[in-house]
Parts: structure tokens; sequence; C-alpha cells
């Protein structure tokens, strides 16, 4: 075997180790997990992410909260590296993608352009979330409160426990998880997930998060018999929630 060859097959080899790691079941579907925060669906060439709460930061400086006003730019170069890296046929954003009812309307003409850009050819589903309810229109796409593609269903906000809820892909929550590691904690966005639903983390630049152990997750999920699937810098880490610390 050729130098080339060997490095090709070691490269496949490690691709194929990362994608067992960062697989994640939701009613028996077959779903990968990337360490930005995002899901996909290889069969149905599907990308879904969820509270981007672009232009969060316009949103804090109309109330005297001064940020860097760089979010939006950062989470839609974070969207260009995940379209880019999958080439999705159709990518459904998962509520909260504007973090309130007029933030599509402060949206500069280069973030529009990039917008534009990552909608071209494939289909751009926006889920309406409580931060931003109101369809925009001229923002591309098409709008739904919902959206069932086979055995899964897109919404914002996830079911209650005891709810009819298998194959459920929902955000809202933006889940974390705080682990002891080598005499410290240490907290990361994360999948919340059982065998039949999953809570994704938020994507956005600006975007904080809740711990696991809070009690909406327990409304969620009925009990601790989950997995969190940290986001770490090249894979994904998936621990039983109850091993997780509480904040």
């Amino acid at each position: 075997m050729s130098i080339g060859a060997e490095r090709a097959a070691a490269t496949s080899q490690a691709g194929a180790a990362i994608a067992a790691t960062d697989a994640i079941a939701i009613a028996s579907v077959a779903l990968v997990g990337d360490r930005a925060g995002a899901l996909y669906w290889p069969e149905e060439r599907l990308l879904a992410f969820a509270d981007l709460h672009l232009e969060k930061g316009s949103s804090l400086a109309g109330r005297g909260v001064l940020l860097p006003p760089y979010d939006t730019a950062a989470t839609l170069a974070v969207l260009g590296r995940l379209v880019t890296r999958y080439a999705p046929r159709t990518v459904v954003a998962l509520g909260d993608s504007f973090h309130d009812r007029a933030a599509a309307q402060r949206l500069a003409e280069n973030d529009r352009a990039a917008m534009r850009s990552l909608q071209a050819g494939r289909d751009w589903i926006w889920i309406t979330g409580n931060h931003d309810p109101d369809p925009a229109p001229h923002l591309g796409g098409s709008f739904a409160a919902m959206l069932a593609v086979g055995p899964l269903t897109f919404r914002h906000v996830p079911s209650a426990a005891g709810d009819e809820a298998r194959g459920e892909v929902a955000g809202h929550l933006h889940p974390t998880a705080r682990v002891a590691q080598r005499g410290r904690s240490v907290s990361r966005r994360c999948f919340a997930a059982d065998s039949a639903r999953i809570v994704m983390p938020a994507l956005g630049a600006y975007t904080g998060g809740l711990n696991v152990r809070d009690r909406a997750f327990a409304d969620v999920f009925g009990t601790l018999a989950f997995t969190v699937h940290m986001l770490g810098e090249h894979r994904l880490y998936a621990i039983a929630a109850k091993r997780c610390l509480p904040d």
C-alpha cells in the first residue's frame, strides 16, 4: 500500500470512529451529532440546529448592555461551516432563530447576504419559537410551527414527560452539562437525549445554558435515565445524566 493510500485509510478509519462516537439514535433513526451543536440526518440529508438568537447583541444594546455587535456574523459563520461540511438538502432551524420580533429588521446587509447564500439550492424551514413567533417572509425559506419528517417531529419547545413524544427533536432549553474531571468541574453545551427524543443545545454565539440537572429536564424526560452528549473540541462525549453535577 502506498503512503498516500495508507493516509487515506487512516483518515477514513478516524472519520468512522468519530462518526460512531457521535452517532445518536432517536426513534431508531441514526443521526450524527456535530460538535458545533447541530444534528445531521444522513438518510434525509437534513441539517437541524436550534436557538440561534440572532441579533441578541443589538437587542441588549438597546437596553444599555453593551457587547461586541458581532454575534450574528459569528453564528452565521458557524452555520456556513456546517452547510459546507454536510451539503444538506434540507435545513431546519428549531425556533428562537431571532432574539426578538424586530431582530430580522436589524440584520446588517452583509448578514442578509450571507443568509441568502446559505439558503441557496436547499429547502430552509424556520420553526417558530417563543422569541420569534411571527414569520418574516423577506428572510427566505418557509415557516412552520412544527415539521414532521418520517418518524421524527421537529419543534421548538419539547413536550412534557408522559406526552406522546417519540421521535421529537426540540430546542428551547439550551442544555448544558457539568462533570468532574481531574479534580475540577467542566461545563459544556450538550445534547440531552434518550431513545425517544432529543433536546438540542443552543447554537447562537450569545446564548446561555441550563444545567441538565434542572427541574425543566425532569419535566421533559421524567427521570434522569437519559444521556448527555457533551460538545468537545473534536468529538462528543456521552455521559449518563445522573453522573452530571448540578450548578
